[in-house]
């Protein structure tokens, strides 16, 4: 008895171990991941539109040829617009940071001359030096160079990643039939794998559109508003739309700072309100409608790997939570020892009738 006890907690040491190796060899291999799975994520994006060429009876050749036009003008459109709109944010980096230096100081006069009576009575005050910490525009305009930093990191890979994204897509139509006639797959895997995929697809596809919805309406009311690079904070929002939960309400932190620097405090408010209207309405009436089923992950789980994936990986981790956790439960499934782990990870209890339901 005590010795399947100490073997199993052996095997757990070693489970446990190998995966801090594992996660630790991510995290330092990260320049290297990163790529590829942006990669992986822009094919996913792409194969349906080419297997779809080719259903449609354009041959794989042409459909393949079209597909690498397509990727290779949108990607290198997009990187001209940001970058350029990126050399025009360092070059005003100074003005914007002096501009809200003023703006911050203006308001820690306005809250120091304010006089709240009923406040002091009760023996409530607030330091200066407090507000001061609140407001600091030095960690505002270290956020802003964080956010143009990361875009320059991805800009600078561009030609690798378009270059993977061309060769899986290459694959694409030989893959399944590949995978299938692997030694030992047995029919209830290669269901399962099929399942991943299709998850993993339906997902990402949906997420793209709604992303995509979300990145022009931002670009359009900043434009009307006449906030700086309207074009970049539509980007942001369109890639920080796919970081679930919290992503929509991070990308609006720009373009609201972006307003209070060149307005004043009722620009910024109005800049929020339609972020935050923007936020609602394709959050949660257009993309629940669209997406139509659950990710079969519970919130805490999105927010746990968010958080996970952006620590390994670091902010294209946090894009790419939801897919890669996805794709992490389903393989867990696979294996009877690690469905436990699987059920603890769905969004509900399934049905005790139900032998198969693990969602």
């Amino acid at each position: 008895m005590n010795g399947g006890k100490s073997s199993g907690a052996v095997r757990f040491l070693v489970v446990a171990a190998s995966l801090v190796i594992v996660i630790a060899g991510m995290k330092a291999a990260s320049s290297i991941l990163v790529p590829f799975l942006l990669a992986v994520f822009i094919a996913i994006i792409a194969t349906p539109l080419f297997l779809s060429l080719q259903r449609r009876g354009v041959p794989s050749a042409v459909a393949l040829l079209l597909m690498i036009l397509l990727l290779v003008v949108v990607g290198f459109l997009v990187v001209g617009v940001v970058r350029t709109s990126l050399i025009g944010f360092s070059d005003n980096l100074s003005t914007y940071e002096a501009r809200l230096q003023e703006r911050t100081e203006g308001i820690l006069q306005w809250l120091e001359g304010l006089e709240m009576p009923w406040l002091k009575e009760r023996g409530v005050e607030f330091p200066a030096l407090t507000i001061s910490d609140l407001l600091d525009p030095n960690a505002a305009m270290g956020y802003l160079g964080t956010v143009t930093s990361t875009l320059s990191g991805m800009l600078a890979n561009t030609f690798l990643i378009l270059l993977v994204a061309v060769f899986m897509l290459l694959e694409a139509a030989l893959l399944p039939a590949k995978v299938r006639a692997l030694p030992g797959l047995s029919d209830e895997m290669w269901s399962r794998l099929k399942q991943m995929v299709e998850n993993v697809r339906h997902y990402m596809s949906l997420k793209t559109l709604t992303s995509l919805l979300t990145g022009v309406l931002v670009y359009i009311v900043t434009a009307v508003i006449g906030i700086d690079y309207p074009v970049l904070l539509g980007l942001l929002a369109f890639l920080l739309n796919y970081v679930p939960n919290v992503g929509s309400f991070i990308a609006a932190i720009p373009g609201v700072l972006l307003a209070f620097i060149q307005f004043d405090f009722s620009g910024a408010a109005g800049t929020a309100i339609a972020y935050v209207v923007i936020n609602v309405v394709v959050g949660n009436v257009i993309e629940p409608r669209v997406m139509g089923r659950g990710l079969g992950l519970s919130p805490l789980v999105i927010l746990l790997s968010m958080i996970f994936w952006g620590w390994v990986l670091g902010p294209v981790g946090m894009l790419l939570s939801v897919p890669l956790t996805m794709a992490t439960r389903i393989a867990l499934e696979s294996g009877e020892g690690t469905q436990w782990i699987a059920l603890l990870m769905g969004s509900r209890v399934p049905d005790p009738d139900d032998s198969t339901a693990v969602h």
